[in-house]
């Protein structure tokens, strides 16, 4: 499998729950409200040999020439955004779900960001985020996938194609879902944002941001135990330094 990081840049964020771009090496984080964040937002492309995957949309931003930036990012790795297959979504927090439609600048008509693919999201957390409008649920951001037929609605636990396996852990939000992608002795996992960081997998934290903070920490040294054992490559959505790991 070949992994592609689709970093649309770094950003700090606060209780504000806005993120403000971030220039490491140019800006200070001390300068910033107490209690910012440093993150990256990066969405994963993962070519196997069925598909072409895309973990999670990024906020949906654009270039100066109006262009999605997830859309360039796949472009600049030789991926025509047309033939992604499955996205597979864990959680529609703004800064994961932004990209799921392109919401082009000038007031021209939204649409699906994917259209030939197909998009999946727990079944429990798109309802969840589509009645709860708040600072991180943002309903726009995913309106046309209600009646769409590019939706598929996941269970809890399952499996697709005979190897993507997926699992509703919930921790960061009520129905946060993470996945395996297991081919030729090759698994390839995404905790989304109970496993954001590399160093969060390597110590014991408990984050105010989750839903379950204590859940969300059991589970990483779980995860990192087992990716070990089993010799996961783990994707980081929310690191600045170490987008994946090769255990």
């Amino acid at each position: 499998m070949k992994i592609i990081p689709l970093s649309e840049g770094s950003f700090t964020v606060d209780k504000t729950k806005v993120f403000v771009p971030f220039q490491k090496g140019v800006d200070e984080l001390q300068q910033r409200p107490v209690g910012s964040l440093l993150v990256e937002i990066q969405p994963f492309a993962v070519i196997t040999s069925k598909d072409i995957l895309l973990f999670d949309t990024g906020l949906g931003f654009h270039t100066d020439n109006g262009v999605m930036q997830l859309h360039q990012n796949l472009v600049d790795n030789n991926i025509d955004p047309s033939s992604v297959t499955k996205i597979l979504m864990s959680h529609l927090h703004k800064d994961h779900a932004g990209g799921i439609q392109n919401n082009k600048p000038g007031g021209l008509s939204a649409e699906l960001s994917f259209q030939n693919a197909v998009y999946y999201v727990n079944r429990n957390e798109f309802a969840f985020a589509s009645e709860n409008k708040t600072s991180s649920y943002i309903q726009e951001d995913f309106a046309l996938l209600q009646h769409s037929d590019r939706l598929q609605l996941l269970d809890d636990t399952g499996i697709l194609d005979d190897y993507i396996f997926y699992e509703m852990t919930g921790a960061h939000s009520p129905y946060h879902t993470v996945f395996w992608i297991k081919e030729n002795d090759e698994v390839v996992f995404f905790g989304g944002d109970v496993a954001p960081q590399l160093q969060q997998m390597k110590n014991k934290f408990i984050a105010k941001y989750d839903y379950d903070g204590r859940k969300s920490m059991e589970l990483r040294m779980q995860w990192w135990e087992q990716a070990q054992q089993q010799h996961w490559k783990i994707l980081f959505y929310h690191d600045i330094k170490t987008p994946t790991v090769f255990l």
